[in-house]
């Protein structure tokens, strides 16, 4: 696979160059392996699409999320500001983010400390590119494929973004099971709010399991996200039940397979 060059915003600065979006990498696309593997995948769709964009590299920290929802107000704001500081350095107008809690935030939650930008879900953007024929997938490539989608929350309750996510997989797929709990009825993966970071509560099943049985009996080959966390869980899950033959699929790489960048 060729390898590509990823434009990081201080190079480009120093150059006087502007790019038109700042792609917000995130924890799990620096940190997690098997998330990294969707950040290339989607810097890849970039590149073929010729898209002005850079990443912090660095200078990037965390969104303050995690520390937010566990009670960590203080550490959050210390995050934030800093973030909305070295945005406003580079004159950053535009973000894509490729996790939703890292969009929520900073769509919902920066501006009340200042932080007034346009963010756009890596969802939207590429459904957007399908819309306007920019990128053509190959149906071929799924033909045979039974796929099913996870309602993120806070890609779906929290920002209502559901339709998105499905056109990209109608023009990808032609069975499209939907399971049992979708849209705003979806249950949660189990890791968001910082679940991911604590321990298991008192309970007969854990919620993880739960949604992984609501997605097994779809019968679908592929279970498709679009969270860290979801990817994460449905994992996990999917190794729990002894069914690892499926596959756990991020829309992004479903999108760079079919177009086999």
């Amino acid at each position: 696979m060729e390898k590509i060059q990823i434009p990081v915003m201080a190079e480009l600065q120093a150059r006087g160059e502007k790019p038109e979006y700042l792609f917000w990498v995130g924890c799990a696309g620096a940190f997690d392996d098997r998330y990294r593997k969707v950040v290339r995948a989607f810097a890849r769709i970039l590149s073929f699409l010729e898209v002005s964009y850079a990443v912090l590299g660095k200078e990037e920290s965390c969104t303050g999320d995690p520390a937010r929802r566990a009670g960590n107000e203080m550490l959050y704001q210390m995050q934030a500001f800093h973030n909305i500081e070295v945005f406003k350095s580079y004159g950053i107008e535009k973000i894509l983010t490729i996790c939703p809690h890292c969009y929520n935030i900073f769509k919902n939650e920066y501006p009340d400390l200042g932080g007034h930008f346009t963010v756009i879900s890596y969802i939207q953007f590429l459904d957007g590119m399908i819309r306007e024929g920019k990128i053509l997938p190959d149906r071929s490539v799924f033909r045979d494929e039974t796929i099913t989608y996870h309602d993120p929350c806070y890609l779906g309750r929290a920002n209502e973004i559901y339709e998105e996510p499905r056109n990209i997989l109608k023009s990808l797929a032609s069975t499209l099971p939907e399971m049992k709990r979708n849209r705003s009825f979806s249950l949660c993966c189990g890791a968001g709010g910082a679940q991911m970071f604590k321990e298991a509560e008192k309970g007969d099943k854990e919620v993880f399991i739960e949604r992984t049985e609501d997605a097994l009996e779809t019968r679908a080959g592929i279970i498709a996200t679009a969270c860290p966390f979801c990817m994460t869980m449905v994992t996990d899950g999917l190794k729990y039940k002894n069914r690892e033959e499926i596959r756990n699929l991020d829309i992004a790489e479903l999108i760079a397979l079919s177009m086999k960048l």
